[in-house]
């Protein structure tokens, strides 16, 4: 096999979780159970094998098993191309999280190096109607996805833009103070609002090669203010305004991420929800089908309750484009009806939760 999969996971202590292995094969998994069972939890186990906070945006010990808090684990065999890894990640108890990629400690942006992961959670489904902040994410993760460099500029960026607000509000006015600070946020934002021009222009690449009931989006990258080709020089003209609002006003941190749909030339925030569902599911099978080709392989997709809203007809159409695809996609759903479409296309398993602990059990068939 060469392309992107997960042949086990195993999670200990992990959520509702006090420990479950998964054995697996290249298919799609749906995994379905009553509400509150702990399938989500099985997602979010996945998320964290690629870099950054996972689906939920947890702390370390948020992710414990309670009431034990003994810390937690995630295991996973990864086959990534020609090459199969063994990742580890965990956390101590009041520890941060640490992560070994076969056997030897490594920094999370090495998950992005081996691993392609994208996710599409119910709470996505405001993504169009609330603020900027989610939809910078959304496309950060997308982002993300091509370039794992993309975080650490964002990192940086956002690391200077801290210390700069820092002397903003303690009113320092020595120039000297912000030089050094402004430049590295300019460099900084360069390569951002670079990295984010060119995600943006290969999902719309990949949208338009696409034949699927799902619609179109018409994506822009927008700011606040328009940003100059010379931010460190605005950054240094615009002090004293940023010093009366005690914050940075200026740079790609005031992104936003605007999207039309292309069919009826109606802003997505304005379309109906099962619209926006389905402009959403758009991007993120754009995203793997632009991945597909970047990578060298589909990404691990990880779709929580993504059938509940959709009809048999989009479902269908869905499960097609996944198998098409050759994705591995990891599915959740409160009953083994909502995959009916997928037949032998997929492998299946069960989550149960007694007493607040959860359990899994790979299913044959549904």
């Amino acid at each position: 096999m060469t392309g992107l999969a997960l042949s086990q996971l195993t999670l200990s202590h992990f959520r509702s979780h006090k420990r479950a292995v998964l054995d697996l094969d290249p298919r799609p998994l749906a995994i379905f159970g009553p509400n509150g069972a702990g399938k989500t939890n099985i997602l979010e186990a996945v998320s964290l094998l690629s870099p950054g906070r996972g689906l939920r945006r947890a702390g370390a010990d948020d992710l414990a098993r309670r009431p034990e808090a003994l810390g937690w684990k995630i295991t996973g065999v990864l086959q990534s191309l020609y090459q199969v890894h063994e990742i580890e990640t965990w956390a101590e108890t009041g520890q941060p999280r640490q992560l070994r990629i076969d056997g030897k400690t490594a920094p999370q942006v090495a998950l992005g190096r081996i691993a392609r992961v994208l996710w599409l959670v119910p709470a996505m489904d405001r993504l169009w109607t609330e603020g900027a902040d989610g939809r910078r994410r959304f496309l950060d993760r997308a982002t993300l996805s091509f370039e794992p460099s993309h975080a650490d500029a964002v990192l940086t960026y956002e690391k200077a833009m801290r210390e700069r607000n820092r002397l903003l509000k303690d009113m320092v006015r020595d120039p000297h103070w912000y030089a050094a600070i402004e430049g590295q946020m300019a460099e900084a934002a360069t390569q951002i609002t670079t990295n984010r021009t060119q995600a943006i222009a290969a999902l719309t690449a990949a949208q338009a090669a696409a034949v699927s009931a799902f619609p179109t989006a018409l994506l822009t990258l927008t700011h606040a203010d328009p940003l100059p080709d010379d931010l460190q020089s605005a950054l240094a003209d615009h002090r004293s305004r940023d010093m009366a609002a005690g914050r940075t006003l200026l740079g790609p941190h005031r992104a936003d991420l605007d999207a039309v749909f292309v069919d009826k030339n109606v802003p997505a925030r304005d379309c109906s929800t099962g619209e926006q569902k389905a402009l959403l599911i758009s991007l993120i099978l754009a995203n793997a089908r632009a991945l597909a080709q970047d990578f060298g392989a589909p990404p691990i997709l990880l779709l929580d309750e993504v059938a509940a809203h959709l009809d048999a007809t989009r479902r269908a159409a869905l499960y097609d484009e996944i198998c098409a695809l050759g994705a591995q996609a990891f599915m959740t759903g409160t009953g083994p009806e909502l995959f009916a479409e997928l037949g032998s296309r997929a492998q299946y398993a069960e989550v149960t939760e007694t007493h607040g602990q959860s359990a899994v059990e790979r299913k044959d068939a549904i």
